[in-house]
């Protein structure tokens, strides 16, 4: 890119009218359908306002069809326009993030390009989507409205005008990436990751959620960690039925507080951090009762400190139980970090820091090529990943390549 960026402020088609029924869904799918090349694909969520991940808002682009902007609560299924754009490449910025609020819809891809993590492949320092567009396209855009409550009924026009012109550039984003990847030889690794984004089944659901409370470190005590998760739950059941976020119904914060004081009536309660101010009577009540179902429970009912730990310990305690992991490790890090550097991407692109961790902890044996390339591609590593780090990882883990403890 040469010359000052330009701002993009308005799409070059305008902003299209929201589709709220199933004609106006049906005239998009049949556009769409009849397109030409990648669709460009996006999906706004209403973090920080409401319950879960759901989209309000999807948004799409295609040559030939234009740009849609669909509401997928009037629209809640979706799963006609899935179909008609299966086997087109969807184009989408950061999939992850937006692949399960579009598979609870009906629109799952079968092939896709990611171009923030093409961007990361490809070395860029800053992979957001504005910094993309302006670095590799040479436009600037509006970005103010990426945290607002996209519940909102009806939509503001500058929100819709913000949501038309993300997906506005992405497909030729996309298109300078795949170059640019080229280029660089890393056009088939790229590809391979596309594939597994696409490939992956949904996320199995976490286990014990509540264990991801904020401050979780402070509590150590198995009654204060079962005054964490009645408070939890509480909170969880009361912020679905209202459908608002949880941090709106109690903060992670007053929970912490509450868990560690064990308070032992209102009163006490109400004089806690998150509990007092402009809470009624009604409520602390509730709150009160959850710690209370807490303080009684039998000791066989409480939970454990820290969670079933189903690898390898963490890597401080590695020097302790076992020195010769510990340099393995540090062996492979180093190696891992140098290749990266080389390759210009960051490491956990390169290969996931768990992987190198449990091979490093328990290796194949014997420790060859064959072996190593095995045990990555059992954690799931891809080809090229096997490829270019089995080398690396077959040194650390011999006698020769790993330091002395």
């Amino acid at each position: 890119m040469t010359g000052a960026p330009v701002p993009l402020l308005a799409p070059r088609d305008g902003v299209p009218p929201v589709i709220t029924d199933e004609t106006a869904l049906a005239r998009v799918t049949a556009a769409f359908a009849a397109g030409t090349g990648p669709v460009a694909v996006d999906a706004e969520r209403a973090s920080g306002y409401r319950y879960g991940q759901r989209a309000y808002l999807v948004q799409l682009r295609r040559e030939g069809a234009g740009t849609a902007l669909i509401d997928p609560v009037a629209c809640p299924d979706l799963s006609g326009l899935g179909e008609a754009l299966s086997g087109v490449e969807w184009v989408l910025h950061a999939a992850t993030q937006d692949l399960p609020c579009l598979r609870e819809i009906g629109m799952v891809p079968s092939r896709l390009f990611d171009t923030e993590l093409a961007g990361r492949l490809a070395g860029f320092p800053r992979v957001g989507l504005g910094a993309m567009v302006e670095g590799v396209l040479g436009y600037v855009l509006e970005k103010g409205h990426s945290a607002v409550d996209w519940s909102t009924r009806p939509l503001p026009e500058p929100w819709l005008r913000y949501a038309a012109l993300d997906v506005e550039l992405l497909v030729d984003l996309r298109d300078a990436l795949e170059k640019e990847l080229d280029r660089q030889g890393k056009l088939e690794w790229a590809l391979q990751e596309f594939d597994a984004i696409a490939a992956a089944p949904p996320a199995e659901p976490r286990k014990d959620p509540w264990r991801r409370t904020s401050g979780m470190h402070k509590v150590r005590r198995r009654r204060q960690l079962g005054v964490v998760r009645e408070l939890w739950q509480t909170r969880d059941r009361i912020a679905q039925r209202r459908d608002v976020s949880p941090g709106k119904v109690l903060s992670d914060a007053a929970i912490v507080e509450a868990a560690l004081a064990l308070p032992g009536n209102v009163h006490a309660l109400a004089a806690l951090n998150g509990f007092g101010h402009r809470m009624g009577r009604r409520q602390l009540e509730q709150w009160q009762a959850a710690v209370d179902r807490a303080k009684t429970l039998p000791d066989t009912a409480l939970p454990q400190p820290g969670q079933p730990v189903t690898g390898p310990p963490p890597p401080r305690a590695w020097a302790d139980k076992d020195p010769a992991a510990a340099a393995r490790l540090s062996a492979a890090r180093a190696g891992v970090s140098a290749l990266a550097e080389q390759l210009t991407m960051p490491q956990e692109n390169l290969i996931s820091p768990d992987t190198v961790r449990r091979i490093c902890w328990e290796p194949p044996k014997p420790v060859d090529t064959g072996s190593v390339e095995s045990a990555l591609a059992g954690f799931g590593a891809r080809a090229w990943q096997v490829e270019l780090v089995t080398p690396v990882l077959v040194n650390a883990l011999s006698a020769k390549g790993a330091p002395s403890p």
